[in-house]
């Protein structure tokens, strides 16, 4: 009965946010520089637009509000994989310092490779991801304690600190950067979307429609790693073994994310706990959530940039730190208390 109960409740809650995320889409379909009415919209979508409107839509518009949907997708997963695999609530790959590491690389990719969309959308997502997982790898290295596994709090002050140094040595860098690669960067560290076009979409599409799929497979060996070490490895999982494949696909989709839509932070945060909040901890359950709630964050945040401030605007990573700094403050002071 409880079981039929919850299942109802996410059924609700689900429906209830594609309605969101359809309103979302629209209103940042038909905002702008260019106003587009609904029906200008409608007709437009349907074939029967003037050329104006279809460059507008098809070609600008569209794949940049995909660009967003999905790196949300992609980064309130990658956080959900790192909150459970790491047992901590703090966990996000803006917080614990992966952003900054897959920044860091990128930085050097730049120092040694023209600013080039066309070229950057094969090797810019790699570069990203080799920085996210070398950055994990050191961190979760140095939070390790032997017979206790992963310290949340110590994982978080060490991330913090990588985070901080990898940041300094990135903006060191760039000093002798020229305007236009500076101007990159800049953009990149704000979290402005800057991969707005369809070869960075199907990219970050193809990357998000392998690894999803394989992350809702493995939901019960995530329930499983959430209890005690004990318990997991009583039960025949291999912890280490799935640890590392988990940790794995969570930055290679945080990195792929970044890659193309800045050096976004929070979304891995906001989304899993909003969700839990919602249906419980269990993974098949909170998810789907999850995921539809960094996708609206992201693609909210994106459009109310670009409107806000015309015509400079301002980056969606601002404004979705905007709103999740606060709630990051009140889960730090919440985690302390119940740490001591």
């Amino acid at each position: 009965m409880i079981e039929t109960h919850k299942k109802r409740r996410q059924l609700i809650i689900l429906v209830a946010l594609c309605i969101v995320a359809l309103l979302t889409m629209a209103f940042s379909m038909t905002t702008g520089d260019f106003k587009m009415t609904v029906p200008q919209f409608f007709r437009t979508l349907f074939g029967d637009g003037d050329a104006t409107d279809t460059m507008v839509l098809f070609e600008f518009r569209m794949p940049r509000l995909v660009v967003t949907l999905l790196s949300g997708m992609a980064l309130a997963v990658s956080g959900a994989l790192l909150q459970s695999i790491t047992k901590n609530p703090l966990a996000d790959p803006g917080i614990i310092g992966i952003n900054a590491g897959s920044g860091f690389f990128i930085v050097l990719l730049i120092m040694f490779m023209p600013v080039d969309s066309s070229t950057f959308v094969y090797i810019l997502p790699l570069f990203s991801m080799i920085g996210g997982l070398l950055t994990a790898l050191f961190i979760f290295i140095l939070s390790y304690k032997k017979n206790e596994g992963i310290q949340p709090v110590r994982m978080i002050l060490i991330g913090v600190g990588m985070a901080t140094a990898l940041s300094g040595a990135s903006i060191m860098m760039t000093s002798t950067f020229k305007s236009d690669q500076m101007e990159f960067i800049s953009a990149w560290y704000a979290g402005s979307i800057w991969g707005d076009t369809w070869p960075f979409a199907i990219m970050l599409a193809v990357a998000v429609c392998i690894l999803l799929p394989i992350v809702f497979m493995k939901a019960n060996t995530l329930n499983i790693l959430n209890t005690h070490e004990h318990i997991s490895t009583g039960v025949g999982v291999g912890v280490n073994r799935q640890r590392m494949i988990l940790v794995s696909i969570a930055v290679f989709l945080s990195s792929c994310a970044v890659a193309v839509s800045g050096g976004i932070g929070f979304i891995g945060l906001l989304g899993p706990h909003i969700a839990r909040s919602l249906v419980g901890p269990r993974h098949q359950m909170f998810m789907p959530i999850a995921l539809l709630i960094g996708a609206i964050l992201l693609a909210l945040s994106d459009t109310l940039g670009r409107i806000l401030l015309q015509p400079a605007g301002i980056p969606a990573g601002i404004i979705v730190s905007i709103m999740g700094a606060p709630y990051f403050l009140y889960l730090m002071n919440r985690s302390a208390q119940n740490e001591y």
